[in-house]
């Protein structure tokens, strides 16, 4: 599982860094869900995710980086830390919750995102 979850992370990034709706969808369950705190996000459905997923590719203006470790896997549930710099945004720090199919697909996202203050 923890190669899965390596590899899964790896798609992720790479697809939010080139903004390609099949690698982000490629990453998702027909019926995924989508959960960010604190803004209110909820996309439900993989089609709702690439729009969303779309919809803030202006984030990334000015570059970013972005590093992660892996913290805890239960069953099919993985617990990531990352922290992502972008130059135009600032620096945030995450807790996300991923649940992965037997296929590799996520079926549940759920991402805790606080800003830090440099």
């Amino acid at each position: 599982m923890e190669k899965r979850v390596a590899r899964w992370v790896e798609s992720y990034v790479k697809a939010w860094r080139s903004g390609d709706a099949a690698e982000i969808g490629a990453l998702f369950s027909p019926g995924a869900e989508y959960h960010e705190w604190p803004y209110a996000t909820d996309w439900i459905g993989r089609e709702a995710i690439v729009e969303g997923w779309l919809s803030r590719q202006d984030w990334q203006a000015g570059g970013w980086e972005f590093e992660w470790s892996l913290l805890k896997i239960t069953g099919d549930t993985a617990a990531i830390g990352g922290t992502g710099v972008y130059r135009e945004l600032g620096t945030f720090s995450n807790l996300w919750t991923v649940t992965l199919d037997r296929r590799g697909k996520c079926v549940m996202f759920r991402m805790w995102n606080n800003e830090i203050s440099v």
